[in-house]
């Protein structure tokens, strides 16, 4: 594994100006916090964090902080701020590091292979969570894991559990159950067309009223007409 060295100084400027200066010297601000001692700011090479970044094991490597008048130290990128038009690193975090402290990552989640499912089935595969969370000594964090998904077939899910784990020296923080990814069935073209079908009759039932309508006006007519010769004839009775 490539070993990483951030070369840092104290920082004794804050704000926004002191930033911008730091910044257009090729650094940037930062904090070192973590551990025994106290939180130190400083300023960092923006080129060498955004290389930690960019290797195989990313905010997960564990790097060595040359502070200039300090004792080298062991650390990790806990957070950083990115400018959302540039991309330009604007503010690191660093975490210190103690090599015999178990701590808690979040380490990313890749699967290779074509599924049953999809190749012979017709489903469609889908990653549902990216990255697990886990508890481990520094020197036994994965760069990733990988996982391959050949086999899994309609209806069968990849979980946490799954991961091919070390107990003795790495313990599963996310829940074991967590689906990670798996294989779904294509909605079928029956079940699109159902609410077209059913706006389609929804749209024709106001022609019913009208149909009705007319029909009790016709029986209130032939009513009416019974009436009157039910009348006439009573009158000529009378006569």
């Amino acid at each position: 594994m490539e070993a990483f060295v951030v070369e840092a100084a104290p920082r004794e400027e804050r704000g926004k100006h002191a930033a911008r200066r730091t910044r257009r010297a090729g650094q940037i601000p930062a904090v070192l916090y973590g551990g025994k001692h106290e939180p130190v700011a400083m300023s960092v090479n923006a080129r060498q964090v955004a290389r930690i970044l960019r290797s195989e094991t990313g905010h997960n490597t564990i790097f060595k902080v040359q502070v200039s008048g300090r004792k080298d130290e062991q650390a990790m990128l806990k957070d950083w701020q990115v400018d959302p038009v540039s991309g330009a690193l604007l503010h690191v975090d660093l975490l210190r590091i103690a090599m015999d402290v178990r701590m808690r990552v979040k380490v990313p989640v890749h699967t290779f292979g074509e599924p049953e499912g999809v190749k012979l089935q017709g489903g469609i595969f889908e990653m549902v969570t990216r990255e697990i969370e886990l508890e481990c000594l520094p020197a036994d964090i994965p760069e990733e894991f990988k996982v391959d998904v050949s086999g899994l077939t309609i209806g069968k899910q990849l979980r946490a559990a799954d991961l091919p784990l070390d107990p003795n020296k790495i313990k599963l923080i996310t829940d074991p159950q967590r689906v990670l990814a798996h294989v779904v069935v294509l909605k079928k073209e029956e079940e699109v067309a159902a609410p077209e079908a059913a706006a389609a009759t929804t749209e024709a039932a106001p022609a019913e009223p009208e149909v009705i309508k007319k029909g009790k006006k016709e029986a209130e007519e032939g009513e009416e007409g019974a009436a009157e010769a039910e009348k006439g004839e009573k009158k000529g009775k009378e006569k």
